[in-house]
């Protein structure tokens, strides 16, 4: 006969039933090592934007991804590693608070574009702002040549202090498992973060504008994508539509008429594609109504930065009162 245990049973869902694991891991790299690219593909969604052109990724993008025991929280950095500007300066300190956070860093690398001695000497001093442990990620490794990769891996292994690499293409979605099982492997023990089911925790309004910037920088050339900004000033959920309003500032009155094209053609291009790409997001139909502004030397100005939600860098921010 089965005797009934005096301990409590604890539910199979229960917390304490099993460890669970949980981190913060951050994507850091130089402008087109595929960094964007390799977040959409380890979450399976399209959060942050990728176009061919480098620097697209403004914002920390975070993306989550869980299973039955982890849950990582990954955060895609702006890839600036040798800044220029006081915009630059700003994504830098982007990157550098996700590194402070991170409890596993993902060096990426582009074999294909392989850094200078400054760039890698730029990129391991950021990594140097945690102490999370570090692995060497050689994106892009179908395409690129055997002897470019080894460069890559015995740079790593010499200079990078990575606790491994790994060879992945992101855009195939070769090596992916591998390096998720790497990312496992050095996640802290911990209650999850976020719901299982979330895949980003950034607010739906700030994926509006950064779809609008997708559209610039993928339809337009020269200059003009990396001198707009886009700020959504309205959000609604209306019970037929979501309403969203997005304003675009450029730098100057010609690059307002460029985006604007003749007879408004061009603008209402770039509402088509944005809106689509956020009714797919949202999965219901949207309304997008897009305006652009001229905001002279709106990269240059703390004052412009700060209110377009950049956080600007301490050199930058002026005297401190006492």
């Amino acid at each position: 006969m089965d005797v009934p245990s005096s301990e409590p049973q604890l539910p199979e869902h229960h917390p304490f039933t099993q460890a669970t694991f949980c981190g913060y891991v951050a994507l850091v790299g130089a402008p087109n090592a595929g960094k964007s690219t390799l977040l959409n593909a380890l979450v399976g969604e399209p959060l942050s934007i990728v176009t061919s052109k480098a620097q697209t990724t403004w914002r920390r993008i975070t993306g989550i991804r869980t299973t039955k025991l982890h849950q990582m929280v990954f955060l895609d950095t702006p890839g600036v590693l040798q800044p220029k500007d006081m915009l630059q300066r700003a994504l830098l300190v982007t990157t550098r608070t996700a590194l402070k956070e991170a409890d596993v860093t993902l060096l990426v690398v582009d074999p294909l574009e392989p850094l200078d001695p400054k760039e890698r000497d730029a990129l391991l001093e950021l990594a140097d702002l945690s102490s999370a442990p570090r692995i060497g990620v050689v994106n892009k490794a179908d395409a690129a040549r055997e002897d470019a990769i080894s460069r890559e891996e015995g740079w790593f292994g010499s200079k990078a202090g990575v606790s491994s690499t790994i060879r992945i293409s992101a855009l195939r979605g070769d090596g992916l498992d591998g390096l998720l099982s790497e990312i496992e492997r050095r996640l802290p023990p911990g209650p999850f973060l976020y719901p299982k089911d979330e895949i980003a925790s950034d607010p739906v309004r700030l994926f509006a504008g950064e779809f609008v910037r997708e559209a610039i920088f993928e339809d337009f050339r020269d200059e003009v994508p990396y001198s707009t900004c886009c700020e959504v000033e309205a959000f609604r959920e209306d019970p037929d539509r979501t309403y969203v309003q997005v304003v675009v500032y450029v730098e100057r009155a010609t690059q307002k008429a460029i985006l604007i094209g003749k007879g408004g053609a061009a603008i209402r291009a770039l509402g088509t594609k944005a809106r689509l790409r956020l009714e797919q997001f949202l999965g219901r139909p949207v309304y997008l109504d897009l305006w652009i502004k001229v905001l002279p030397g709106w990269k240059k100005k703390k004052i412009h930065l700060k209110r377009l939600g950049f956080t600007v860098a301490e050199e930058d921010a002026g005297p401190r009162a006492s």
